[in-house]
């Protein structure tokens, strides 16, 4: 039988630059695989076969997704045998805590043709150059994009009932945990369940909460509370000693998405745009901040000065978007020079010993 997938990032292209949350994901395991090379030496290719070859066998594995290419891995994790194969390139670069011992670089760089990369020098000097600088742009557009935000908060800020929203809070506190508490340390992990990628937004909301058997989509604006609301619940569960899964906000790092208690079986996120859903099966319940937290008749009293930030924020969202898609089409570019200049024979050596020793962990756990 096929073991479960779960889709996340480990990190994001936001309003506040490249932000990682890839320690997180590592925390607690044995065995760490930190895949260093350039573009086109196949990191992400070999992550997925390796991970194709372990939830074949029946191994839970999460999947590490990269915010910068829609079709490429940056990780898997294999909670059960506590290991893990991670692109530790830039910008994600991961520093061993215990080198040798845990983490071990594999250099993809092997298998490279220096001379005929040399040969090559000037122009992928120009592409590196030119992919920072389309980032560059793509990170201010964000940036500004935040800003227009900030703006369609003050909305609702100033016409928020903020009594309202810590009974609201409290209402959720006792439906989530009611008297639950465990009595061990809780394990918290840091993670985006979306991003803003080449492709625009994309998110794992409908397989991060799966097999869940109570989801609550929180509903509302801009600036009605949701974000405050996650944080307090999520410092509810690490009080009450639950493991809990902390979504942070793919536009926003410092803004909550969801929160997940897999041991109480429920998921609370916004569920608002860019990742909107709606209930669609028993145990689904809508929260709404905006009817429950913020003056009646708000919407309508600003309805034109809401249609301009919206307009606004959307047009500069749109253009950090073709600066992001921009960024990947200058990296293919990058990454046909290097994989013309591969020794895949070599690659697929480094994937084998790896798969091997991975293999060697499985003896040992069986």
């Amino acid at each position: 039988m096929k073991g479960t997938t779960r889709n996340y990032y480990a990190g994001g292209n936001t309003a506040r630059g490249f932000t990682s949350l890839f320690e997180s994901s590592l925390q607690g395991l044995d065995r760490i695989f930190i895949l260093k090379g350039g573009p086109g030496t196949g990191k992400s290719t070999l992550i997925r076969s390796i991970a194709d070859d372990l939830v074949n066998r029946g191994y839970d594995i999460e999947l590490i997704h990269c915010a910068s290419d829609n079709g490429s891995l940056d990780g898997v994790i294999v909670p059960e045998l506590k290991v893990g194969i991670v692109d530790g390139t830039a910008p994600h670069v991961i520093e061993p805590r215990l080198p040798g011992a845990v983490e071990q670089y594999v250099n993809l760089g092997e298998a490279w043709d220096s001379a005929r990369l040399g040969a090559h020098r000037s122009t992928i000097e120009r592409l590196n150059g030119e992919i920072s600088q389309a980032y560059e742009f793509a990170y201010a557009g964000f940036a500004e994009a935040l800003r227009i935000h900030d703006e369609w908060e003050a909305f609702y800020i100033d016409n928020m009932d903020y009594q309202a929203a810590d009974e609201l809070t409290d209402e959720c506190r006792s439906l989530l945990f009611g008297d639950g508490k465990l009595d061990k340390a809780s394990r918290v992990d840091h993670r985006f369940l979306g991003a803003a990628t080449p492709a625009g937004a994309v998110d794992f909301v409908p397989n991060l909460t799966e097999g869940l058997s109570r989801r609550y989509f929180i509903k509302g604006r801009p600036g009605s509370g949701k974000s405050t609301m996650l944080k307090k619940l999520a410092s509810t569960a690490i009080e009450r000693g639950f493991d809990v899964e902390i979504y942070h906000c793919g536009f926003d790092p410092n803004s909550l998405d969801m929160v997940i208690v897999r041991e109480l079986g429920f998921a609370i996120f916004d569920s608002t745009a860019p990742h909107e859903y709606f209930p669609d099966r028993e145990g689904d319940e809508i929260i709404d901040t905006y009817v429950r937290c913020i003056k009646p008749g708000t919407d309508e009293a600003h309805a034109d000065a809401l249609d301009d930030i919206k307009q606004r924020y959307s047009a500069q969202m749109k253009q950090s978007t073709r600066y992001l898609a921009q960024a990947k089409s200058l990296h293919d570019e990058l990454e046909r020079i290097y994989i013309s200049a591969i020794d895949f024979r070599i690659v697929d050596r480094i994937r084998e010993q790896i798969r091997a020793e991975i293999t060697s962990l499985i003896a040992v756990e069986g």
